[in-house]
């Protein structure tokens, strides 16, 4: 399904609703409209599971060792989540917490992706997880 057909973006390891908060502040003055985020896909085990939604943050800053939503290199319009590794002169270097996971695609595959859609700030759903 692809974005003209659904309120959802397809994408490898997440999907974006793309619809801002009632608190268009709550990632602040420099961070823009919040973005909900759902995971799919295994390519974040442990930090993210499949099912989770994320709180993502457009223009906020990021630093090594973040979570990241971008936009998958030669497909803009899937969305991938991904751990920001390190920064260089050609963009951010975004990698897999579980490198095995079945479809993994990152940096390793595409290279530095030089522009990023928002740091994430908060996994809110589920609740709770249950001890695995």
């Amino acid at each position: 399904m692809r974005a003209s057909e659904s309120p959802f973006l397809d994408a490898e390891s997440a999907w974006s609703s793309y619809r801002p908060y009632s608190s268009p502040n709550c990632c602040g003055e420099r961070g823009g409209e919040p973005v909900r985020v759902r995971v799919e896909g295994d390519s974040m085990r442990p930090a993210l599971l499949p099912g989770d939604w994320l709180l993502v943050c457009r223009r906020a800053r990021v630093r090594p060792g973040d979570i990241v939503v971008a936009r998958l290199p030669g497909d803009r319009e899937r969305l991938i989540v991904k751990r920001a590794a390190w920064h260089g002169e050609d963009g951010w270097w975004l990698e897999s917490d579980n490198q095995r996971a079945s479809g993994r695609r990152d940096s390793w595959d595409f290279g530095p992706v030089p522009e990023l859609v928002g740091r994430v700030v908060l996994r809110y759903w589920p609740p709770r997880r249950r001890a695995r």
